[in-house]
Parts: structure tokens; sequence; C-alpha cells
């Protein structure tokens, strides 16, 4: 069962969704954009019945209790700062990490900094961020893809773009690939005053990021095939950046959708990583 709850933090009160007994193994679920805490449905349930507790909040922007105007307020320090908030909060003191696209640059940064609050990290399509910074600056082909950056950077315009004509632009992003309801739901979040400013305010603090250093604790990357963002250098270098116990899964004729467009698969993975690294 799949409950609502409300997490209160010193930067405000975040949504969430939660998942099985207190006193269950601790998980924690980062999403991605342009979702939410809601894209992890599926692992919710299956882990939640599998003995975790499991918690995925609505992140930093996208909860309205969490939602500060300035760009420089979604810096990465900031997103770090909220997931050992969240977990401060629920008092864990050592949790799982698992992350999708934004979520897991984030649980990348935050495995690599506080090692001792992570007991295993599951990355899902986003690579480390230094295997994908090189990428991008020597990998013609991952320059191409991350191309869409500099709209996403765009104060209005990218707005604008997006949401123009019942969210077009946002329902282009997910390539058909989740279903329509589930899309339907995303665009009608992002639809509110402030919601997709505040989302894409990510993208606009990039720059303020310092460099993210090796990943020493137990770590699965999963990086699908058909992945439109992320090119096949950035994934397969990540093994480079992680110190600690490292398994890369790739899924084939996946798109970037993972834990909605193959959720059986990788929620499989997902609890082998779980099973594996107990302590």
């Amino acid at each position: 069962m799949i409950e609502a709850i409300e997490i209160p933090t010193a930067a405000g009160t975040f949504d969430a969704l939660s998942s099985g007994e207190r006193g269950g193994r601790e998980v924690l679920l980062l999403h991605g954009f342009p979702e939410s805490a809601i894209e992890w449905e599926f692992q919710l349930h299956a882990l939640g019945g599998g003995g975790c507790h499991v918690v995925a909040p609505d992140q930093r922007g996208y909860s309205p209790g969490v939602r500060p105007e300035q760009a420089a307020d979604y810096r990465l320090d900031e997103l770090v700062g909220d997931v050992l908030a969240i977990a401060d909060e629920l008092g864990w003191q050592r949790f799982d990490l698992v992350g999708h696209d934004w979520g897991a640059h984030v649980g990348w940064a935050t495995a690599a900094e506080f090692p001792e609050r992570i007991r295993s990290l599951t990355a899902v399509s986003v690579p480390h961020p230094a295997a994908f910074l090189r990428a991008l600056s020597e990998d013609e082909d991952q320059a191409q893809r991350s191309q869409y950056f500099s709209l996403l950077r765009q104060p209005r315009a990218a707005e604008r773009a997006l949401l123009a004509d019942n969210g077009a632009g946002l329902r282009t992003i997910f390539e058909w690939k989740i279903p329509e309801e589930r899309i339907d739901e995303y665009v009608h979040r992002f639809s509110r005053p402030g919601a997709l400013t505040a989302a894409l305010n990510w993208y606009r603090a990039m720059h303020l990021a310092g460099p993210i250093g090796p990943v020493s604790v137990p770590t699965l990357y999963v990086w699908s095939t058909d992945d439109s963002s992320v090119g096949s250098t950035a994934a397969l270098a990540t093994e480079k950046y992680v110190t600690g116990p490292y398994r890369f899964e790739m899924l084939e004729e996946v798109s970037h959708w993972i834990p909605e467009q193959a959720p059986e698969e990788l929620t499989r993975l997902i609890m082998q990583h779980l099973l594996a690294h107990r302590t």
C-alpha cells in the first residue's frame, strides 16, 4: 500500500510517497525530470511489500512546500542537502539510495560526498557526472544528445515551448514510451503556476556545481541502449569513477524512461543489488 506523507525540513515541507513498514530496510527513491515521485509506483509496491521501508519524495521545486524562486537555490549542494535532511527527518542514519535521471545525478553526488550515510547506490540512466562531463566535451555523439540543455536553461522561453498546445513539448520528451495517462498527470502537474520553472531551475543552476569525486559505496548503474539523452561513451566510462563494488547492467531496446517502461526488470536488478549488500 502506498501512502502520501509530508516530510518537514528546514528548507520546507516535502510531499512524498511511502510504502512498507517502519523498521524495514530504508530505501530512498529520487525521481527525474520532468516527473515526480509517482514514477516509482511499481518499485514502491514491490520493495515495500518485500521488507523495505521505501520513501519517494517530490524533490526541491517539485514539492510546492519547497519551491524557492531563485535558480541558485537549486544548485547541487542544496539538492544533496535535501536528501540528508529528508533522511534525518525519517530517522534514517544509513539508507539505500536509488535515483533516475536528475535523481541519479543527485544520488552520485550524495554517495561521493557522504558515503557513511549510503548503504548502496543504484543509478538509473544517468552516469557518474565526471564521466558524463568528459563525454560531453570529447564525444560528438553525446554533445548532440545534450543540445536540449541550451533550451531548458532559457528563462520563460523553455516554459512557453514545453507548455504550449496542451503541453505538447513536454509530451514529446517521453517519446511515447510510458502510459499516456501518466504523461497527462505530469503535464497537469507542470501546468500549475511556478511548477515548471522550479523544475527547470535544476538545469539553470548546473554551472554552479563543483566536481564530483569517485564513489566508494556498492553501486549498480543501469543504462539502456535506446536512451536518447545518454550515449554509450559516458555509460561505459562510469566504472572508472567507482572505487567500491560495481555492477553495470545494460537493458536492450529500452528508452531513457526505465522505471516506467521496464519496471519489472529494473525492480529485479534493484532487489538483487540490495540483497548483495546488506550491511
